[in-house]
């Protein structure tokens, strides 16, 4: 996420003649520093966040689902109190492609309106935020919905020009060998039953077709630790063979890079379908959470199944459908004007943040 903010607000900037310096409010500087080569705060520490407020001319508060109480009951005031501190320092906000909810908690709600109200621009991520905002008291006129960030970010730059134009990723079998499925998975249910479920399910695709099965982790080292769990499962049910797990890296670009170059993606990660988007590779999500539903529904899909729910003959049916070139191909013209259209609106964001600091400049 804050790979491609940074990179969206710098290319928009750049195109506007405006010079953005981003300084990050993070857990971890020194790395963030490193990794994405922004300066950075410790957003733990109150005098290091008053120091950056005082010294910065807006706040941007996103993206990600910030605003929502089901991590903990300590998000939303530490978020919103962040928002609060920047308008006492005369600071404008902009609430950047944020996914807002669940808000349970009665006491948290006039926070998060207030923050809302106080924000000079508020963009979210999808229909359900904004309604949500509204529904809490949120002036609806100033709420736009735009992509998830993730969306607009581009491949590294030493891969943009063997990668093409981002529609397709890797043909089924274009080069004689096995098609590749990435999968992303995480742990959901305590009992691991949701994780067995998938590799019931992968291991049904197995028997049908042959497919090299790439586990893409995405957080790290969780993701990893899920993606062994279900290569167990895989071996035990005798479809081992076909599965490998990707190396954890921390560079999102190259992330995307990897999903660009499978044939389908079966994940449960948003960021994992959002990544296939992103690349036109067809993709099946599994539901663990409405931002899953909600993204898939702005492409005219739904999931495949939920952590609940998974028929396994089911998702192999349709995955061996998508893996072949006509399946593929299909899927591509009728989601691609829509993947298109969230592709180019992902920057809207970054475009109103640019505008408005050089309205102020």
């Amino acid at each position: 996420m804050l790979r491609s903010i940074v990179t969206a607000l710098r290319e928009e900037a750049w195109a506007a003649g405006v010079e953005i310096e981003p300084v990050v409010l993070s857990g971890d500087p020194a790395w963030t520093q490193s990794a994405h080569g922004v300066e950075a705060a410790h957003r733990m520490r109150p005098a290091e966040v008053l120091r950056t407020l005082r010294g910065c001319d807006a706040l941007i508060s996103g993206g990600g689902s910030l605003l929502q109480d089901a991590t903990s009951a300590k998000t939303i005031p530490y978020y919103t109190g962040i928002v609060g501190l920047a308008r006492l320092l005369g600071k404008p906000v902009f609430v950047y492609a944020q996914g807002i909810g669940p808000v349970k908690r009665a006491w948290l709600r006039p926070l998060v309106r207030a923050a809302m109200n106080a924000s000079r621009i508020v963009t979210v991520r999808d229909e359900e935020s904004a309604a949500l905002l509204a529904r809490l008291g949120a002036a609806r006129g100033r709420i736009e919905v735009v992509p998830d960030p993730v969306m607009g970010m581009p491949l590294p730059p030493d891969a943009e020009a063997r990668a093409g134009d981002g529609m397709g990723g890797q043909g089924p079998g274009d080069d004689g060998a096995a098609p590749v499925v990435g999968v992303s998975v995480r742990r959901w249910r305590p009992d691991g039953a949701d994780l067995a479920r998938v590799a019931e399910a992968l291991a049904a695709l197995v028997r049908r077709r042959a497919v090299r099965l790439r586990f893409l982790p995405l957080h790290t080292p969780d993701d990893a630790e899920a993606s062994r769990a279900v290569m167990d499962r895989l071996a035990a049910l005798g479809a081992g063979d076909a599965a490998e797990l990707a190396e954890p890296g921390d560079d999102p670009q190259r992330m995307l890079l990897e999903v660009g170059r499978c044939s389908l993606i079966f994940g449960m990660r948003l960021h994992a379908l959002i990544y296939a988007a992103n690349r036109g590779v067809p993709m099946l999500g599994l539901s663990y959470d409405p931002k899953i539903d909600h993204f898939l529904a702005r492409l005219g899909l739904a999931p495949i199944g939920t952590t609940e729910a998974l028929d396994a003959e089911a998702f192999a049916s349709a995955a061996d459908g998508l893996l072949t070139p006509e399946g593929a191909e299909a899927w591509r013209e009728r989601y691609g004007s829509a993947i298109e259209a969230l592709r180019r609106e992902a920057r809207r964001p970054a475009q109103l943040v640019v505008e408005t600091l050089r309205g102020m400049a």
